[in-house]
């Protein structure tokens, strides 16, 4: 499929002659609208004229083509990008071609000859670019292509100054590609070969001739094109070759020793080490630069053997990687506020999929039923402002690509039913950072409030492809794990299809990324067409459990966890499989027409319905104790503190029905404020009682003695058995239910 620009604006510099002329053309003929810059000076920037871009724009027009002419020096970046705004409307790629030179041998340079150089290589580019650069941020889309030479990257006689400037170009575009990343603006750089009036007077006629700008254009275009990718890359081109360039570094070598001074003569003695470009690295950023530094600076400090290979030793330790936990974590980020009133309440419904169809979706689509609410998952939308907005990015050692960055997990948990309207305000920490090796996960907790009442809690899990290898741990007690079903049919199973539009209609909850709705990003990301958001499967399962197990009651809903692993296509059809156990609801989502899994290791905490006993809880095959945990949860949130100071211990519960094993808790009153964790637990646990789930209840409304049930074989103790003596403290005062 040919590469095709209709739509998009391009502007550029330099472009009455030579390859500038070559890219414009090529530009317009693939649909382009073309700013034609020239100001018609000559090669050493002497003059003007208006005859060399009015001729290109003849061109272009006379071919069908859509160009205007722009006069400007590139020193007036700001009207040049005027120009594309009153005839196009916007700016797309700018191509950063314009250039003179002033050749001298070094000591004949004067201050004109390396003034002129700068200002309109280095300094024209950067007026230009900038000119261009916020309007780039707000549609977040840019291609920028600098312009560099070899005479930069390897220097040339008699060309100091324009070796100077253009090397300073690949440093500005080096800069720009870091900075533009996160809005989709991309920042390459080229360093051609090609006949024209600047080499035909460092090159023999015939050379100049045999290389044609035709053969250097193609990689401008590819490079400007919406599906590349390539960012901060560069390349040398000419005669139909194009290689990509790297910097490479010798394994170095350490000369200094702790408490000695460092000598010129042991550099001088090892100076072939210094130099050996056996086995040499690649940085290529400046963290994997200065990492060699870090690891000196620990090995001397740490009396290690001189000689020993710093990068060697900083890639083992991980400290390339762009990330440090130990400034991460604990790391608060600025806070973000959410107004919203019913009809955010009604979008977000039908983003995930209710519809006037079915009866009991009314409450949560019309803001006049008596029974009006906001369906529960909407607790995520306040929440997304902090991944939404750029706040990692603002965090110390969290230095990552963001184009690297995926959903992995989510959960969410309600302290009381959402409001349909109001101000929201959510405080977000980073609660932990994990090595998985091939890449970093990163722990998000986002606490939102209303005023000064926690509303609910979200936790994101985001994983950072090729982000690892930072040395740091594995797991986190801080991690809500996610739980696999049981191993038997579903209890109930839910067949819901979601629309074509269902992505365009989703997005307009907040989550604006263009992989949802342009094809031509989702194709930059390896998708055949626009995906639908994962939160948005995430809100189409919700509400499945709702109305099966909860009567569409949101007051029923306490918590939902979910993996991602699969993208859904809008159209598809969501089967969304659930698992009864107690107050809990395993669920796993799959696309029907592929089978393929979306939602893995999944559930949802539902309150028990108001008026439900103990007996008929029971009666329902749910488990009595579930009451009692939940309301031990209820009261660690409000005085955690003061019970970790008076046990200071982790408990651990099996709970058992008709001899098996029904449930797990953990109880950690031993860490932090305190809290409660529901099935496997990665800690360490002091004691763990086993107990069935009749005698627990015995035991907690005093009607069965702990020590008796101990002697009795009714309660089974593993672990310190003394501090069962402070549990007492935990469900007496703690648990009366």
């Amino acid at each position: 499929m040919s590469l095709s620009f209709e739509g998009r604006v391009v502007l550029v510099t330099g472009a009455g002659g030579g390859l500038g002329r070559e890219y414009a053309l090529a530009f317009a003929e693939r649909g382009a609208s073309v700013i034609v810059n020239d100001l018609g000076a000559d090669t050493k920037g002497g003059g003007k004229s208006s005859a060399a871009a009015d001729k290109v724009v003849e061109e272009i027009r006379a071919k069908g083509g859509k160009a205007v002419a722009n006069y400007d020096s590139v020193e007036d970046g700001e009207k040049l990008i005027q120009t594309a705004l009153d005839a196009f409307g916007r700016i797309d790629v700018v191509v950063n071609n314009a250039g003179i030179l002033r050749d001298r041998s070094f000591a004949r340079t004067s201050d004109l000859d390396w003034d002129l150089i700068q200002r309109v290589h280095l300094r024209g580019s950067f007026l230009v670019t900038r000119a261009a650069w916020n309007h780039m941020k707000n549609q977040k889309f840019g291609r920028i292509i600098m312009t560099a030479s070899a005479a930069g990257i390897y220097g040339n006689f008699g060309q100091a100054n324009y070796s100077a400037a253009k090397l300073g170009l690949l440093g500005l575009a080096n800069t720009l590609a870091i900075e533009g990343r996160k809005y989709n603006i991309h920042c390459n750089t080229i360093a051609p070969v090609a006949g024209s009036r600047l080499t035909e007077t460092v090159m023999p006629p015939d050379l100049v001739a045999s290389l044609k700008p035709e053969y250097v254009a193609p990689l401008v275009l590819w490079l400007g094109h919406e599906q590349c990718q390539e960012n901060g890359g560069l390349f040398e081109v000419g005669a139909g070759w194009i290689g990509k360039l790297r910097w490479e570094r010798t394994q170095g070598y350490i000369v200094r020793q702790k408490n000695q001074s460092m000598k010129p003569e042991s550099i001088r003695d090892h100076w072939e080490k210094i130099c050996d470009f056996t086995d040499a690295t690649k940085p290529a950023n400046i963290q994997e630069s200065l990492q060699s530094m870090v690891s000196v600076l620990s090995q001397v400090e740490s009396q290690g053997d001189v000689g020993v290979n710093p990068a060697a030793a900083a890639a083992s330790a991980g400290l390339g990687s762009g990330i440090d936990p130990t400034k991460a974590v604990g790391q608060k980020l600025p806070p973000t506020t959410f107004s919203f009133n019913h009809t955010q309440c009604i979008l977000y419904a039908l983003g995930v999929g209710m519809s006037t169809k079915d009866p009991d979706h009314l409450r949560f689509l019309y803001e006049g039923h008596p029974d009006f609410s906001c369906l529960p998952t909407f607790g995520v939308i306040p929440s997304q402002a902090a991944m939404m907005d750029g706040g990692l990015s603002s965090v110390p050692g969290l230095n990552i690509d963001f184009t690297q960055v995926l959903h992995g997990e989510q959960y969410l948990e309600l302290y009381k039913p959402l409001p349909t309207s109001g101000k929201l305000t959510s405080e977000a920490t980073i609660a932990d950072v994990l090595d998985k090796g091939s890449g970093a996960v990163i722990l998000l907790d986002v606490n939102t409030y209303s005023g000064n009442e926690l509303v609910c809690y979200n936790q994101f899990s985001v994983f950072v492809v090729g982000a690892g290898g930072f040395g740091g741990k594995r797991s986190s007690e801080k991690a809500k794990p996610p739980v696999p079903p049981p191993k038997r049919s579903p209890d109930a199973v839910v067949i819901d299809s979601t629309t074509r539009d269902q992505a365009a209609l989703y997005r307009l909850s907040g989550d604006w990324n263009p992989l949802h709705i342009d094809p031509s990003f989702a194709a930059m990301g390896g998708f055949k067409a626009p995906i639908l958001h994962g939160l948005c499967s995430f809100g189409f399962a919700a509400r499945h459990v709702l109305k099966q197990f909860a009567d569409n009651d949101p007051s029923r809903f306490k918590a939902i966890k979910v993996r991602f692993v699969k993208p859904v296509m809008p159209g598809q059809s969501l089967q969304t499989e659930m698992w009864k156990e107690g107050n809990r609801v395993h669920i796993q989502c799959k696309v029907k027409e592929t089978d393929a899994v979306v939602l893995a290791g999944a559930y949802v905490d539902l309150h028990r319905a108001s008026g439900a006993s103990p007996e008929n809880l029971s009666q329902g095959g749910g488990l009595q104790s579930e009451l009692v945990f939940a309301e031990i949860g209820r009261r660690i949130k409000d005085v955690g503190s003061e019970l970790v100071k008076k046990v200071n211990a982790v408990f651990g519960w099996e709970i058992t029905k008709d001899g098996k094993k029904a449930a797990q808790w953990t109880i950690d009153l031993k860490s932090g404020s305190g809290s409660l964790h529901k099935g496997p637990y990665s800690g360490k646990v002091d004691v763990t009682m086993t107990v069935s789930d009749e005698d627990f209840m015995e035991v907690v409304q005093g009607k069965l003695n702990p020590q008796k049930a101990f002697f009795s074989g009714k309660l089974k103790v593993r672990g310190n058995i003394m501090l069962s003596q402070k549990l007492e403290v935990i469900l007496k005062d703690y648990a009366k239910l």
